[in-house]
């Protein structure tokens, strides 16, 4: 009996070699295929950050979409104040939406009257429809839908500034991102005697209703085009003759000497942080700065612009006036 009680476990096929068994421990190292470097937490789809992540994505596809969506569909202003501000500055517009049982008071009154006398269409609409026109703003009551604006080519810029008689004068925003900024210098523009603006196509504001609103319905008689690349713009300009001066708080002259002003010329306005950029600062011809008190901040860009525009158009008028 004590003979034949052997262990099962101790058995072994007498065809296999030790060590030879079914798993990794017996392979060889060469044999073994890793499963390659741990993925970025971003990249595992059970991780935070891989949520946080696509919730990123996601939020970023949303404002593209509403911002390609605002550039080529028509815009809505809400709210009683702004709509009357708007048709008050003459803004072209399509429709006035009024909600039903709306509390009419002298802002509605004349929204309706200012509206009626242009010949815009004055809808009445439940309020859940104007929550959906106006993408769920504080609207009052009121909404005006506004159509998309249309941009000049640059090209043309220089056309009409050529055929208007006097040496072209041309204003370039090198991103302003803030609407009413744009209207301001827009507004500043048409007042001093410019003959068009232009915006980069990237990081900055366009010709919202905000900015309409701003420049007081100047927008409608200015000229604005857009340049994919202002840097090229400004070079095609200035080969064709055109001097570039970009207002700058560390620039070569101050506004007092500032010479080129009744020649050709191209007034570059900074951004409303970084002011110019590194390679529109490059292209300018010279830089101009404005004289201030001590401890005084620095203006900000569409006041700044107006400084300059107005000292451009005063050494014009002088230059006219003498023999």
């Amino acid at each position: 009996m004590a003979g034949n009680s052997k262990r099962r476990g101790a058995m072994r096929n007498p065809g296999s070699k030790k060590g030879a068994v079914v798993g990794s421990g017996g392979q060889k190292s060469k044999g073994l295929q890793g499963k390659g470097p741990t993925p970025k937490a971003a990249d595992r789809p059970n991780h935070p950050a891989y949520r946080r992540a696509q919730a990123t994505a996601k939020a970023e596809q949303t404002r593209t979409q509403r911002r390609k969506a605002a550039e080529n569909g028509p815009e809505t202003v809400a709210g009683r104040n702004p709509v009357v501000e708007c048709l008050r500055a003459g803004i072209p517009a399509t429709a006035l939406y009024v909600a039903l049982g709306i509390d009419a008071d002298d802002r509605v009154a004349e929204a309706v009257q200012l509206a009626a006398d242009r010949g815009i269409s004055v809808l009445e609409v439940q309020r859940g429809e104007l929550d959906r026109i106006t993408g769920g703003a504080m609207h009052q009551g009121l909404g005006l839908q506004v159509p998309p604006f249309e941009y000049a080519e640059p090209r043309d810029l220089l056309k009409i500034a050529r055929g208007s008689g006097s040496p072209p004068l041309l204003v370039a925003l090198d991103g302003v991102t803030d609407p009413r900024n744009l209207g301001a210098v827009v507004r500043s523009a048409a007042a001093f005697g410019a003959h068009g603006v232009v915006l980069p196509q990237r990081r900055s504001a366009g010709i919202t209703a905000v900015a309409w609103r701003t420049s007081a319905g100047t927008a409608a008689r200015m000229p604005i085009a857009v340049a994919t690349n202002l840097t090229r713009q400004l070079r095609e300009w200035a080969d064709a003759g055109l001097m570039v001066v970009g207002l700058d708080a560390d620039g070569t002259v101050d506004v007092d000497g500032l010479e080129l002003a009744t020649g050709p010329l191209v007034v570059v306005v900074g951004s409303e942080g970084r002011g110019l950029s590194r390679l529109v600062r490059e292209t300018c011809d010279q830089t101009v700065s404005i004289p201030m008190a001590a401890g005084v901040e620095s203006l900000n860009a569409s006041v700044a612009a107006g400084v300059v525009l107005a000292e451009v158009a005063r050494r014009r008028r002088l230059d006219i006036a003498q023999p």
